[in-house]
């Protein structure tokens, strides 16, 4: 494969983006991923949580909950999806010293069928420390690949890096730069709509939300990158859910004295 390494600037945009918002439950006060299961969603916990994932409905309430008890969860970060998998990135690393890192696969009926695993090529250091390229909390299916989007402290610039949905391992190495000024923190990939989107947040705590249209069609050589700012307070917006070009399910973690919230975004035209 061609490893093309492209800088892309983001458009600021000025429309008007409204947002409703849902409480969310306790056990899933961090929540961290978002997917569709069936007329429900599906999420779990980053941190701090055992190997599980949870199924809720449009109210906000928790239907199922489901344990892996052959799966660990050290930091998970994202969720993604497709026709037959479930995908669980187990990626976090703040501090930049961990050196196993894994994409859990999950049939449809949420049985594990077990993992991808990847390192970072580049990666020679696994010394803890605060400011580094090789955390990533963002991934989505994107055809035959997955796209893990970096969270780079260091830079602010997420790296964008693919390898297959299928168990292996791989060693990374990024196809192109987003210059998105923020701290990536959850994407999502719609095929029919050719439509990516990501979420963020800078060391302010202020959250975006991008979209990326004709994501495909540019073939990684130029991106029309759209910046929005989301209008709320007290969240850390951790997990994104296209349902079609205006409109988008967010989930924010619980942060102070604010609960976890499901989050309904619309881009008003």
């Amino acid at each position: 494969m061609r490893h093309l390494f492209i800088l892309l600037f983001p458009l600021f945009c000025y429309s008007q983006v409204t947002i409703t918002t849902l409480d969310l439950p306790k056990e899933i006060e961090e929540t961290s991923g978002l997917e569709f299961y069936g007329d429900n969603y599906i999420t779990h916990n980053d941190s701090g949580d055992k190997a599980k994932v949870y199924v809720f409905n449009p109210k906000g309430e928790i239907v199922k909950s489901v344990r892996f008890y052959d799966l660990k969860s050290k930091d998970w970060e994202d969720i993604a999806a497709d026709d037959q998998h479930y995908y669980i990135a187990d990626t976090g690393n703040n501090l930049g010293n961990r050196k196993e890192l894994k994409i859990y696969i999950l049939s449809t009926t949420l049985d594990s069928k077990g993992s991808i695993r990847i390192k970072y090529k580049k990666q020679k250091n696994f010394k803890e420390r605060a400011f580094h390229p090789y955390d990533a909390e963002a991934l989505t299916v994107y055809g035959d690949s997955l796209l893990l989007f970096s969270k780079n402290r260091k830079s602010q610039k997420s790296e964008i890096f693919m390898f297959p949905k299928t168990e292996g391992n791989y060693r990374l190495t990024p196809l192109a730069v987003l210059d998105v000024e923020s701290l990536i923190t959850a994407a999502d990939y719609n095929r029919e709509l050719d439509l990516l989107a990501l979420t963020g947040y800078n060391f302010r705590g202020k959250q975006f939300f991008y979209t990326v249209s004709d994501f495909k069609k540019n073939g990684w050589e130029s991106f029309n990158l759209v910046k929005y700012d989301i209008p709320i307070k007290g969240a850390q917006v951790e997990a994104v859910k296209i349902v079609n070009t205006n409109n988008f399910i967010l989930t924010s973690e619980q942060l102070k004295s604010q609960f976890a919230r499901l989050i309904q975004l619309k881009i008003e035209k």
